[in-house]
């Protein structure tokens, strides 16, 4: 759930949740004080008003009365004694209460003021004998009267009348149980809350927290799913797409490291081979073995040709450091591909001639075929894969064919040999940086392992690609497509 979401949500719980709960608390605590209000006798009782705060006058309305009644039983004169009535009733009057006395229809006493409103409705001389329990109460006044019946000494008939004026409408008892409601559902409301917020926010940042510590010590597998579709679920997704690229890098950064030492290690074998058979001549020279003009010019092309091999391997790392970081130097040229592959040939064919390996060219690309590409790069690629392919041929006859096909609009080499050819499960990954068909390292093979990866680059730099096809004790053929140069037709 989004966070926007949440907070409406929990907006209109703070407004909302409390105000229906108030609302069935009032309802509930009114039900329950209005029921015992039947068993008062109190007659024609206006239901919209609480029963709570009729309940507390009503009895002390009934309790005035028996107490004045059980005065007047004893002595019926002080029913017609103004100074008795006017201490009784100044003793009520703290509990909203005054006297009113009538005598043969007339009033008597009045304990207060308002009295008139209320006198020509008071109950009839003998009602009390008739309804002895009942206390009447007047609604639109709101007057509680309970009412005396006694004769005066003349022998008319007087009545006293206990009236107990309501001043409030709301109970102190509803308001104290209306008071713990409203706290008990503000506590229930903000625990509810708290917890859903808790569950929906706070443990999920809390777990993605601990997640990135995890990362922080380097424990890239401590993985966060969530199917939220809000801003956590994002958070999720986005610390799990973290890791997995953290991941990955650090996979590749352990690799290219492990690449670099087995580079390092390559070339230093590499380079030791050349470097002691130098030695080994120079010494010779200066021991004066090469003591004749044959002996002294083999010791000398050999040094050369040693030379030359210690400079390739340094070419191939200048290379590598370039493909690491991007770096190859392109010059591109349009250049024209029979042209450019007849100079090839014609330089490659002396090299492999004094090596005794049989060179096939054939073309089949129109004398006016362009490509865009870098010479020299092109011309490491072909390097590469025909030293690649010397390497390797276990044949007392070489053979190294090279063909040049038109594809319509991009043209096909390819350089087939016929050496001891690739392993199905090893040419997929020949390609790759530092991969080599021979496990067990000699001196006479040797190569850093980064050959074909260089050639991969290129290729694929100038727009192309490149795949080998092999079997194995037949030969190997690599293959490799470079788009036409087409010139504008006007």
């Amino acid at each position: 759930m989004k966070f926007r979401t949440r907070l409406q949500i929990t907006f209109a719980t703070i407004i909302i949740l409390p105000l229906v709960l108030t609302a069935l608390a009032f309802l509930c605590i009114g039900g329950y004080l209005l029921y015992p209000k039947e068993k008062l006798g109190i007659t024609e009782i206006d239901y919209s008003m609480l029963s709570g705060n009729i309940q507390s006058y009503g009895k002390i309305t009934e309790d005035l009365y028996l107490r004045l009644k059980a005065e007047i039983d004893k002595d019926p004169v002080k029913a017609e004694d103004i100074t008795f009535l006017e201490d009784v009733n100044d003793a009520i009057a703290k509990k909203f209460s005054y006297i009113i006395v009538r005598k043969e229809g007339q009033m008597y006493y009045a304990g207060d003021e308002t009295a008139e409103i209320i006198f020509e409705r008071l109950p009839l001389y003998g009602s009390s004998r008739s309804e002895a329990d009942k206390i009447y109460y007047f609604n639109d006044v709101q007057r509680l009267v309970k009412q005396i019946d006694f004769p005066f000494s003349d022998g008319t008939e007087g009545s006293l009348f206990v009236v107990t004026h309501i001043r409030n409408i709301i109970s102190k008892t509803l308001l104290i149980d209306m008071l713990i409601a409203i706290i008990v559902i503000l506590v229930f409301t903000s625990i509810l809350l708290t917890r859903w917020i808790h569950r929906g926010v706070f443990l999920p940042v809390n777990e993605l927290n601990l997640a990135m510590q995890n990362i922080a010590e380097g424990n890239l597998e401590y993985r966060l799913l969530d199917d939220n579709k809000g801003e956590i679920g994002e958070l999720y997704r986005n610390y799990e797409e973290m890791r997995l690229r953290l991941k990955e890098s650090t996979e590749e950064n352990f690799q290219q490291e492990k690449q670099n030492r087995e580079l390092v290690s390559n070339i230093s074998h590499d380079l030791k081979t050349p470097i002691t058979a130098i030695k080994g001549y120079v010494e010779g020279i200066m021991d004066g073995v090469a003591d004749t003009p044959e002996k002294m010019d083999k010791y000398i092309k050999t040094i050369y040709n040693k030379a030359n091999d210690m400079d390739r391997l340094i070419n191939e790392l200048t290379i590598y450091s370039g493909i690491n970081s991007n770096r190859i130097p392109y010059h591109f040229h349009r250049i024209n591909v029979t042209d450019y592959f007849n100079d090839c040939i014609e330089e490659v064919g002396l090299d492999l001639e004094s090596k005794n390996i049989e060179l096939n060219y054939s073309n089949l690309a129109s004398s006016d075929t362009f490509v865009i590409a870098d010479p020299e790069q092109m011309k490491r690629v072909i390097n590469n894969i025909i030293g690649n392919s010397v390497k390797y041929l276990d044949k007392v006859h070489g053979i190294i064919d090279i063909r040049i096909l038109d594809e319509i609009d991009s043209i096909r080499v390819e350089i087939e040999d016929n050496g001891k050819g690739i392993s199905a499960k090893d040419l997929p990954n020949i390609f790759e940086r530092f991969y080599r068909t021979d496990s067990s390292r000699n001196s006479s093979q040797g190569g850093s392992g980064i050959g074909l990866s260089i050639v991969k680059k290129i290729v694929e730099d100038h727009g192309g690609y490149i795949w080998a096809t092999s079997k194995e004790g037949e030969g190997t053929c690599m293959h490799f497509v470079l788009r036409k140069y087409i010139m504008e037709q006007h």
